[in-house]
């Protein structure tokens, strides 16, 4: 399979980046990586690609700013931390987009948005228009007012689902590890790196692991749910270690890094 022939045609991408990409080990905010990672988006958008950002942190930059040493446990709690780090991401990524000459937008998300008909449909309304002026709609869960986004959900499966609702032509996932490997690199030192995967069996599913940082709640499992269902809607998904932003220009244009899965 060439890979830069099935890529380079692709005009919309979904990229998500999670709290462990986007901050230190102790909670705060690694500007340096926010930075990159706008300036690679920025560069994307001057080649011409609509690009979407879906951007966890929010509970895990407000619970260090609220005094909390982990994620917080208590709803409340968690909603409060929202509140106050989606205000402190969104001021620092427009920040960065702005050294850049590209205007971001903020949308909040549910559940309950794609369940129902007519405000999934106002929400495509929203992107088409957002997208058509050059804007860059940041995404992120709306934790502060449903209890059951928080308790239920994770940006994985938002952003598969912003993917699909877009019909995006690929999703990429930053996270804390290089691929999907055929056992845990952290603790097998022989695991190998799965390059493509063409369809997401039980054998592929049972690869998953569990939950990294204790500021984050996404593991591989929920990178292989959104892998499974953004190829049943044909969309291409990357999974790709986000410590170096430039990696999405190595993906987007083909190199052989991290796991692809190709959508039927």
């Amino acid at each position: 399979m060439n890979i830069q022939d099935r890529f380079k045609n692709y005009k919309t991408i979904v990229i998500k980046v999670g709290t462990s990409t986007i901050t230190y080990p102790n909670g705060k905010l690694n500007l340096r990586m926010i930075e990159r990672l706008c300036w690679m988006i920025s560069d994307l958008k001057n080649r011409g690609k609509n690009v979407v950002l879906v951007s966890s942190g929010a509970i895990g930059v407000g619970s260090k700013s609220l005094g909390f040493e982990t994620r917080p446990q208590k709803t409340s709690e968690k909603q409060a931390a929202a509140a106050v780090g989606q205000a402190i991401l969104m001021q620092i990524y427009q920040n960065f987009f702005n050294m850049y000459t590209h205007t971001i937008a903020q949308i909040l998300l549910t559940k309950t948005d794609f369940e129902d008909d007519a405000r999934r449909e106002n929400i495509e309304n929203t992107f088409d228009e957002l997208l058509s002026h050059g804007i860059v709609p940041i995404i992120n869960a709306n934790d502060t007012t449903s209890t059951y986004e928080i308790e239920f959900s994770d940006n994985d499966h938002l952003a598969a689902s912003v993917a699909v609702l877009l019909k995006a032509d690929m999703l990429i996932l930053l996270t804390d590890i290089d691929a999907l490997y055929d056992s845990d690199p952290r603790v097998n030192p022989e695991a190998k790196r799965i390059k493509i995967v063409e369809e997401v069996t039980s054998e592929i599913e049972q690869m998953a692991g569990t939950a990294g940082s204790k500021f984050s709640v996404g593991g591989m499992a929920t990178k292989i749910s959104a892998a499974k269902y953004c190829a049943d809607n044909g969309i291409d998904m990357v999974i790709a270690n986000g410590k170096d932003a430039e990696i999405i220009e190595r993906i987007v244009d083909g190199e052989d890094v991290g796991t692809l899965f190709i959508g039927k």
